[in-house]
């Protein structure tokens, strides 16, 4: 990685951003979805994108102002972040689909808990980041996915993924979601109720996005880094070990960790019937799912126009959607 990017975050990032050629990402830690398939810009520099780093920052809503403040052509983020600013007038285009479900989460309880079942979590304390965040999201929806009234368990903010397993060990809360890295690194000290994928519907969990200025000026490097992601997706489900050493450094885990991580979302594939990562296809299901469950929380308000919002012109053929 180039050192001019490490760690930039928000003002100085757009200053940086346009001295380079840069993509810009959501990347506080907490989850795998992101950075996982960008562990080396190999890639994308043999598919033609001089790509001189990668710009983390803090959340969806940080990286849209990172990428239209820094003039840069292509970023990541979550799909809720990318229709409120659509929604607010932001001139935004998604351009590829890279996570289609959220294999990442899983709802914990501790090792010695009377809940055996999720369907003992009636009358419970369920633990979530913030309002309106995915975790609060994905709670609401799996109450509802157990025929439950949001009033037959008692939501909990907690503030962050961390604050949350304290709240879990000191009995604050009785069940949690939890994101990876984080739950393949504690795992020892919980016991999974269920995973998100054995419960849950397909939801999108980060799309590409580009502006409209870039859409129309800088279509060669955005095809460029769709392609090179691509490679790099494929690598990692036909060689997750070797990719657990490339990646393991970025999050700074134990590659045996990783290998784990990266292994587990693979194979949750036969429960979900979508893949984690996507090689860059628009899947529209796990987009409406996704929209809907942020509906339940107030993040999005209103329909959403696919057509207007959805440019598939940068995609190889093979993975546009068939008309």
């Amino acid at each position: 990685m180039h050192e001019d990017f490490e760690s930039v975050t928000d003002g100085r990032i757009i200053g940086v951003a346009k001295k380079f050629q840069a993509i810009v990402m959501s990347d506080t830690g907490d989850m795998m979805r992101d950075r996982t398939p960008y562990g080396s810009l190999q890639d994308a520099k043999q598919e033609g994108a001089d790509v001189t780093g990668i710009l983390s920052s803090s959340g969806g809503g940080t990286t849209i102002r990172n990428l239209m403040g820094g003039n840069l052509a292509y970023g990541e983020s979550s799909l809720a972040s990318v229709v409120a600013a659509a929604k607010q007038g932001a001139k935004l285009k998604i351009i590829s689909g890279n996570a289609h479900t959220v294999a990442e989460f899983y709802w914990i309880v501790m090792p010695n808990s009377p809940i055996k079942d999720i369907k003992q979590l009636k009358g419970k304390k369920i633990g979530f980041t913030n309002p309106r965040s995915t975790s609060q999201a994905l709670d609401m929806l799996l109450v509802k996915q157990l025929g439950l009234q949001p009033s037959d368990v008692e939501l909990v903010k907690t503030g962050g993924f961390g604050p949350m397993l304290v709240a879990l060990e000191q009995g604050g809360i009785d069940a949690a979601p939890m994101a990876e890295p984080m739950y393949t690194k504690n795992k020892s000290k919980y016991r999974v109720l269920v995973p998100a994928t054995q419960v849950l519907p397909p939801l999108n969990n980060v799309v590409g996005v580009t502006t409209e200025d870039a859409a129309a000026s800088k279509g060669d490097f955005i095809r460029a880094v769709i392609r090179a992601r691509r490679r790099a997706v494929e690598y990692i489900y036909a060689h997750p070990a070797e990719a657990a050493r490339l990646i393991a450094p970025e999050y700074k885990l134990d590659v045996a960790v990783t290998q784990e991580i990266l292994e587990n979302l693979i194979a949750s594939t036969k429960a979900s019937g979508y893949p984690y990562w996507g090689p860059g296809d628009i899947r529209y299901e796990p987009m409406n799912n996704m929209i809907n469950v942020e509906k339940s929380v107030g993040s999005i308000v209103g329909d959403v126009d696919w057509g207007t919002l959805v440019d598939e012109r940068f995609l190889p053929d093979d993975l546009k959607s068939k008309k």
